[in-house]
Order: C-alpha cells, then structure tokens, then sequence
C-alpha cells in the first residue's frame, strides 16, 4: 500500500474534532478545496482512506507518529520493559518511565490527539465515499477498510483510556459546545468497534502490487479475536482465532525471526497488519524511533538510544535465537569496515527495528521498516491462551500453538503436564519476550486483572510510584478544559 501520500488541505466543516485534536490551520482562500467539491470520484475515494492509513505512520504536525513512537511510550515505557533513555531529557518522557506521570502529560495528549484525528478522517471516508457515483465494489471495500482503522483506532482508544466520547460522523458544526461530548460507557464503545470490525471481515483475502499492505478480512478476523481476548468472552475469540489460522490466508511463521522486522521481508507471511514505513521520510515518519535514538544511530559512540533493562534480557535462554534480534551490544559499522562493542551501564540497546538494509547504518532516519501491528505469532499465543482458558487445562492444541512460536526461537516445546494456571504464565512469558517493543507488554498486563500490572511494575524501583490507577491513562487535561463533559479517571 502506497502511504507516502501527500497533505490535501479540505476546508471541511467540523473536520476539527475534540478540541485539543485540532490544529491552527493558516487559510489560503486560493488554494482551498471545499468538501462538498472533493468527494466526487473513485480517486477521491482511494485519497480520503489513504488519508486515514497515513495517521498510523505519520503526524499532521511533524511529531512522531502513532505507531513508530507515540505509542509505544505508553504501553512499553509504561510497562516492565523499560523505564526511559538515560539521555532523554523530557519530563513528560521520564514521566511515564516513572509512573509519576499527570493529566497534563504532553505524550498522553499526543495519543489521544492522534488517536482522535485518525477516527475522525476514517469518519470523513465512511461518511462521504457511499455518495460518489462509481464502482460500488471498490468504494463498499473502501468504507470497510476505513471501518477497520476506525475499529482499531478505538480499541486503542478505550483501552488506553477507558470510557471515551463516541464520535462516528464528521461534526456538521466547529462551535465548541456543539462538539462537545460526554464519555460514552466502555461496553458501548466496545459494542462500535465490533460492529465496524464485523463489517472488515467482508474485506479481501489478499491485495497486489501497491495496495499490499491494506486491510485484509484476516486482519478484521486477527483484530476482532484481540477484542474478545481482552473482554474475556473466550467462545467468540475461538470462533475468530480459527478463521485467521483455518481460512485459506496462507499466514504462517517466518523461519528466521530477523525477517520479521527488515525492510526485504516487509508484508509478508507473518504480517497480519501492519503501519506502512517508506524509506527518506525522516525521523518523523520513521520506525526506527523505537530502538534506536531519538534522531540517529550513530555506532562508533555512546548513542542515545533507549537501554534494555538487563532482567529483561536475562529472560531469554543463550540459545534463543530472540535474544540477538530484540538486543544489541555490538554492532557492525560498514563505512570503517569495523565492529563497535559498546561496554556501558547503558548496554544492551533494544536492536529490533534496526534497518540493516541501510548503507550506511548511521541513516536510520531513512528506515522503510514497517512497524507490525498483527502478526501471525500474536494469534499463535492467543490461541494457546483460548484453547486454555476453555479447556479448563492446557491440551495438545494449546501446546501446539505455543511450540510453533518456542521452536522457531530455537528453545524447544514447552514442558507439557502444565496446570491450567502455569500454562497461563507460560504464555505470557512468551509474549513478552516475542513482542518487546511491539506495543503489548501493558495492553497484557492490564488485561490479565488484578494486581499483575502494579506488581509487575513494581519489580522496577523506578516504578515504586505505581498503583490501581495505573491500569488507565488520565484524560488528557486540556480536553478536560475544553469540555466540562468529560470527567476523570480515578487516581488523577
């Protein structure tokens, strides 16, 4: 899928939407276009879901992207796996390292904000494209595709956040209090996002040449069992485990680990989903942000990257072939033909989404890796976990699925005769270590209840100031200001 998509400015009515979402815009009456004037053909149709594709991979004020930083602050800085650069300088950043973070939290806004602002041009393309006179094919497919950005978007959002205000049309008004609007209760939303995912799975199996990449049904079918997982509503996530793994799809595992994050391999048998990357757009729409530094890799001196805690790297067996796909302490450098080994308080560094296709590895603002947001080892374990949940005990299937991802890491089967409760354990085990810096680790924590997420953060001391409120991100302040419908999270 092509998502190096150029801006095209609309004049749209309501098209600001959430009040701290919108963007002071500079108007330029000669070179406007109005929204009842671009919504004509089937190219225009193609535009305003790309449109909604690129608030994955891009900001429409030159920060980071959602998928590529902004979120992984939250659900990997915010969990066990990390707590922050030591370089990093920004209080907001430390913050959330640190669980001391505050409804005024700069990052916690910018989720919300991109969050928002992608669901409100799946909105725009859900709303406008039904009108356009052309194939009604394409543009039926189009509407689902904008559907399951939607669906996926909000189910970040409420879990992130908890209740939201529920917003499914482009506003027909820009007066604030006509924008306004209360937190719409979590079941709800979830019953929204259901229901926009339902309508995904009538997608297409697969694409071809620059539409690879798009939203497929096993997508829709991938991400609708991620939303019965995390409801615990076990029979319905069965239903759509079986539907990725037994309908025809042809996903399965990469032999090599690596291959799941390099640019050569990009969208292929384990890619489920993901947010389309292309090479020299810059730090700002480049995945590399995860591991590497905040602006370049730079072998040869101490560089700023975001450290591994070293228990997180004790977790993998020597043999594990994970371990030296997901961390570093050495690197090759190819322009001085040398290997740098880095021996600090900072070493490992997370290595994952290293562009090593990059000559030379100093460019890692150039980075075309794609930042995977479904794959095939996601469903594997989900699976594992179901089959568990329903079985009242791990059996064959359940120990199938779990070994498919251990072998491939080369540190053989789970030991079978596993309680249901160990078993349990054992695969969320496996998806810490398969997943580092992919945007799970607290999404599973939270999940699971109970106290498993303060005490995994507490095994941290620079988590100490964990608690219950933790398991959600406080409304951003400033949406608070501007509409005194909303309320609080407890705790904030």
């Amino acid at each position: 899928m092509k998502q190096n998509i150029p801006y095209i400015t609309l004049i749209i009515t309501g098209a600001a939407l959430l009040f701290a979402s919108c963007n002071k815009l500079t108007e330029n009456p000669s070179s406007v276009i109005i929204a009842d004037q671009f919504y004509k053909t089937q190219s225009d149709a193609v535009s305003a879901v790309n449109a909604a594709y690129s608030s994955l991979n891009s900001d429409p004020a030159g920060d980071f992207p959602l998928y590529g930083r902004q979120l992984n602050l939250l659900t990997e800085n915010g969990s066990d796996n990390q707590i922050y650069s030591p370089s990093n300088t920004n209080p907001d950043v430390r913050a959330l390292g640190t669980e001391t973070y505050i409804s005024a939290n700069s990052r916690v806004q910018k989720v919300w904000q991109q969050l928002y602002y992608g669901i409100n041009r799946a909105n725009i393309a859900i709303d406008k494209i039904p009108a356009i006179q052309a194939d009604t094919v394409v543009l039926n497919r189009l509407v689902r595709e904008a559907k399951f950005l939607r669906g996926l978007l909000y189910f970040n959002l409420v879990r992130l956040y908890g209740a939201v205000p529920l917003v499914l049309h482009d506003p027909t008004s820009i007066q604030l209090k006509d924008l306004q609007q209360p937190r719409t209760p979590v079941d709800s939303v979830y019953l929204q996002i259901v229901a926009d995912l339902k309508d995904a799975t009538s997608l297409p199996k697969t694409y071809s040449g620059s539409d690879k990449g798009r939203a497929t049904s096993g997508a829709a079918h991938a991400l609708l069992a991620k939303v019965y997982v995390t409801r615990q509503q076990w029979p319905a996530a069965l239903t759509e485990l079986n539907q990725v793994i037994n309908g025809g799809y042809g996903y399965s595992l990469f032999t090599n680990y690596r291959d799941v994050f390099q640019k050569p391999t990009k969208n292929g048998v384990e890619h489920i989903f993901s947010a389309q990357f292309e090479s020299n757009l810059g730090a700002a729409n480049s995945v590399q942000n995860l591991s590497q530094s905040f602006s370049s890799f730079n072998p040869g001196t101490l560089p700023i990257d975001i450290p591994a805690d070293q228990n997180l790297v004790k977790l993998f067996s020597t043999n594990d072939t994970r371990r030296a796909v997901t961390f570093y302490s050495e690197v090759y450098n190819a322009a001085t033909g040398k290997t740098v080994v880095y021996s600090n308080a900072y070493t490992p560094y997370f290595n994952k989404f290293v562009d090593y296709s990059l000559t030379p590895l100093t460019t890692q603002s150039q980075s075309g890796i794609n930042y995977p947001i479904i794959r095939y080892a996601d469903i594997l374990l989900l699976y594992a976990e179901v089959r568990n949940e329903i079985d009242g005990a791990p059996l064959t299937d359940a120990y199938n699925a779990i070994d498919q991802v251990r072998n491939r890491a080369q540190i053989g089967g789970l030991t079978k005769g596993l309680s249901q409760s160990a078993f349990r354990d054992s695969v969320f085990l496996e998806r810490r270590k398969e997943f580092i810096q992919e945007g799970h680790r607290w999404f599973d924590l939270v999940r699971r209840g109970g106290t498993y997420l303060v005490d995994a953060l507490h095994t941290l001391p620079a988590k100490s100031a964990a608690s219950d409120k933790n398991k959600l991100y406080p409304i951003p302040l400033i949406e608070l200001q501007q509409n005194p419908k909303l309320t609080q999270n407890p705790g904030y």
